[in-house]
């Protein structure tokens, strides 16, 4: 398959769950703070850096942190997200990823990874997929959060290609509009109703035949 598209993955809640794993380490957070966030709540953290989801949790509770405490707080939340990471593995990879990474790397297609989280290096080792990339962004690499294409932007350069033919699976309304704002394909990956702005939505992986990816890779 001659084409010259290439594809860039957020991680979490695209590649894997680990939405589940923010939730519970910025809900301890909110609870030793002496509140509590709920799970719509954190939706609204999906695809957010880790400064800016403090931000917003502090401003949900209407509590004020000193510049010392803010830091502290956001390094106890990093280490309780750890401890549930450090029990990955390649079991926890989301059912359709997998054939969808093989089918491009058999075409080869070139994917990179572009996420908020300062942690994706390490997740993807655990899960066994490191190496499957050709470049990996992460919240190191950038200083804008998303809707801020910085992002993907600075994977399509690593991946050597225009935006124009960039694909985007993404499972954020903050991701789905930092994809359109650089003017790639986006793909929206969860509900249609918080995802509408995507160029295409699927439920999960398993709906995603090989037969529409060989569509948009043509396209």
């Amino acid at each position: 398959m001659k084409n010259n598209r290439v594809v860039i993955f957020d991680l979490d809640g695209v590649i894997v769950d680990t939405a589940k794993f923010h939730f519970l380490a910025w809900r301890k957070l909110a609870n030793d703070l002496g509140f509590d966030i709920t799970e719509e709540q954190n939706e609204e953290l999906k695809g957010v850096s880790r400064v800016h989801s403090l931000n917003k949790i502090l401003k949900w509770g209407e509590v004020e942190l000193t510049e010392a405490e803010f830091q502290k707080q956001m390094a106890l939340k990093n280490e309780n997200y750890l401890s549930y990471v450090e029990k990955m593995d390649q079991e926890e990879i989301l059912p359709g990823v997998t054939k969808v990474l093989d089918h491009l790397t058999e075409n080869n297609v070139p994917f990179a990874l572009g996420s908020a989280s300062k942690n994706a290096p390490v997740i993807l080792k655990k899960i066994g997929l490191y190496d499957r990339f050709e470049a990996i962004v992460d919240g190191n690499d950038v200083s804008k959060a998303k809707p801020d294409p910085e992002v993907f932007l600075v994977a399509a350069d690593k991946l050597r290609a225009s935006a124009a033919n960039c694909i985007v699976f993404e499972d954020s309304v903050a991701g789905v509009r930092a994809a359109n704002r650089a003017n790639m394909l986006s793909i929206g990956i969860g509900s249609r109703n918080n995802l509408h702005e995507a160029d295409y939505v699927f439920p999960d992986f398993t709906e995603i035949s090989i037969e529409f990816i060989e569509k948009i890779l043509r396209n």
